[in-house]
């Protein structure tokens, strides 16, 4: 058990530094995008499904309340949460459309449509991602290294985790959201004291 628990813990700290080499710029582009649409007002819309899901709540309210430090709301939203708007289009038109629909009811150009999709297959993922690019709205894509349709997608910022393994791409999803997250909030904390970056 104790070798499994090693072996575990080794692989998942060996794909983080894999993505350190491999994604460091796509990172920092992903950052400077949504940096520049929160200080021209616009928001950012996160979704996925199953454990995709709860990471898009999970972020979405690290930007609205805080991550480490106090400052300013910023304007996210998860597109998971919903109930009555998930059931009710899924039954009136179809599951695929859950978040096209709520992209095309929300988004403008400028906001951010940020989908997360382990297997880079998720056809409401890929829906929503059509209906962002027919409105303007930048996209950004979080999956793995088996893109699978999503390799026909029009996407401004890929994230690719390098495994195939869905809890390890998990894993490297939510820490680089929350790196993205900590670098967001800091340039708003500066904004709030008065500094400059």
């Amino acid at each position: 058990m104790k070798e499994k628990i090693i072996s575990c813990l080794r692989e998942s700290a060996d794909i983080k530094l894999q993505i350190a080499k491999e994604s460091l710029e796509d990172i920092i582009r992903v950052t400077q995008t949504i940096q520049k649409a929160f200080k021209s007002g616009n928001k950012l819309l996160i979704f996925g499904n199953g454990g995709s899901a709860a990471d898009s709540q999970h972020i979405a309210a690290e930007f609205v309340n805080r991550f480490m430090i106090n400052r300013k709301a910023l304007p996210a939203i998860a597109l998971t949460t919903d109930s009555s708007v998930l059931t009710s289009i899924a039954n009136d038109f179809s599951y695929i459309n859950i978040f096209s629909r709520q992209i095309e009811a929300l988004g403008k150009k400028g906001d951010i449509a940020w989908g997360i999709s382990t297997s880079g297959k998720s056809a409401n993922v890929i829906k929503a991602f059509e209906t962002a690019n027919e409105l303007g709205l930048k996209t950004v894509v979080f999956t793995g290294k088996n893109i699978n349709k999503l390799k026909n997608i029009i996407v401004d910022h890929k994230i690719l985790v390098p495994s195939s393994s869905t809890q390890r791409i998990q894993e490297a999803h939510i820490t680089v959201a929350h790196i993205i997250c900590e670098l967001v909030e800091n340039t708003f904390s500066q904004q709030d004291n008065g500094k400059t970056r």
